[in-house]
């Protein structure tokens, strides 16, 4: 998708109504739902006026593990669409479908039996990390090759931020906020954690207890094929999911840009360049709460100071705020419907989004009851932005 664009002048940004490209009735087979991308132009993302530069197109997508899938915790979801068979063909349809360069993916947990090979055919090499402990799950980022060159990755494990904490430094003792109304309630976005046994998650005024749980993030800085001269870092991470340890949430949050910034520092001074740089990924974090505040401002007060790492932040910008403002929702089930998912970039003079995936909304025919279903083959949904990068 990275193409070189003529040089062109930029009309005034507009805003675009949802429309759906495909509409599909249910079937009693998996039928995903295609999306377009929406200029922020209004207008089609090939003819839109643009000035000399090139675009590539980034999608974030929660693909819901399928050690997760089981009827019991998705009562809610046809049978068919939960069979392992069904749904990896149906996300793979769905992911060749963006003809995007760069894909973050969360809940990977098919890596080495399925997706690495099945990409791979597709044209895109792929890195990843799994998730600690027992966990089978990871994030995994997918680049085509004929539009991206790895430069250097690393990867994230929060559990690190245990041997950073002081002896009996206790994290904030504010809790998260909890709406007492709407569809937001104190649980996991999929409701899995409340329909297992309960977690023996140790001492919870133990701030080493607190902080290990297993989370992991990845990030790599990529040279661009149509502009070797400019570096993209891609960060791909799935946050906590507790809505009542945010707590935990900040310090990964906090640990995630700090490392960030020490990794872009690195990149800048090995490749004598000033990098763009994009975040993806499942933050289990509304819009406006906490921790999505301290994502694009570097600052809260609940955020726990961690001994090893320095006061560091780059600025960072929602693209669907920026564009067209937060999707109503990004995790979809009857339990529990909001924004969970986001794709941040550092905004500079060199790289703005000029188009995004359109999402449904929430009276659409293809999330109603919830998901999965017929049409998604995960409780989430897929979010998109595409880049233009101006040369200099």
């Amino acid at each position: 998708m990275l193409k070189a664009l003529p040089a062109l002048r930029c009309r005034r940004p507009t805003f675009p109504s949802f429309k759906r490209i495909v509409s599909n009735k249910m079937s009693t087979t998996p039928s995903p739902i295609y999306r377009e991308f929406i200029s922020v132009e209004g207008s089609d993302i090939n003819s839109r006026s643009r000035s000399d530069g090139i675009r590539f197109r980034l999608v974030s997508y929660n693909i819901l593990a399928q050690v997760y899938v089981k009827s019991s915790l998705f009562p809610h979801s046809p049978s068919p669409c939960l069979r392992w068979k069904a749904r990896s063909q149906a996300i793979l349809s769905v992911l060749k479908n963006f003809g995007a360069d760069f894909l973050c993916l969360q809940e990977v947990d098919e890596y080495d039996s399925f997706y690495k090979g099945n990409m791979e055919s597709l044209g895109y090499s792929s890195i990843y990390v799994q998730r600690n402990g027992q966990k089978r799950d990871g994030c995994g980022i997918f680049y085509k090759q004929k539009s991206a060159e790895l430069v250097l990755e690393e990867k994230i494990e929060y559990n690190d931020l245990v041997n950073s904490i002081q002896e009996g430094q206790i994290l904030g003792d504010d809790k998260y906020d909890v709406p007492t109304s709407g569809n937001i309630r104190p649980e996991p976005e999929n409701g899995l954690e409340l329909k297992k046994a309960p977690e023996d998650r140790g001492d919870p005024n133990d701030p080493r207890v607190r902080l290990k749980r297993d989370c992991v993030g990845i990030m790599a800085a990529f040279k661009l094929k149509d502009l070797p001269d400019h570096v993209v870092i891609v960060a791909n991470t799935h946050l906590y999911w507790d809505p009542e340890w945010a707590d935990v949430k900040l310090a990964q949050a906090k640990y995630l840009l700090s490392r960030l910034a020490l990794f872009r520092t690195l990149i800048s001074k090995r490749l004598e360049c000033t990098p763009s740089v994009v975040v993806a990924g499942d933050f289990n974090s509304t819009p406006g709460d906490k921790v999505y505040q301290f994502l694009i401002s570097g600052n809260s007060p609940l955020a726990p100071a961690v001994e090893c790492l320095e006061d560091m932040h780059i600025p960072l910008c929602s693209v669907y705020a920026f564009t067209r403002g937060e999707p109503p929702f990004t995790n979809c089930t009857p339990d529990f419907t909001n924004t969970l998912d986001y794709i941040l970039f550092s905004p500079t003079d060199n790289i703005k989004p000029v188009s995004f995936l359109e999402l449904p909304e929430l009276d659409s025919f293809d999330v109603v009851g919830g998901l999965p279903n017929y049409s998604h083959p995960s409780d989430h949904l897929p979010i998109g932005a595409e880049f233009e990068i101006t040369r200099d």
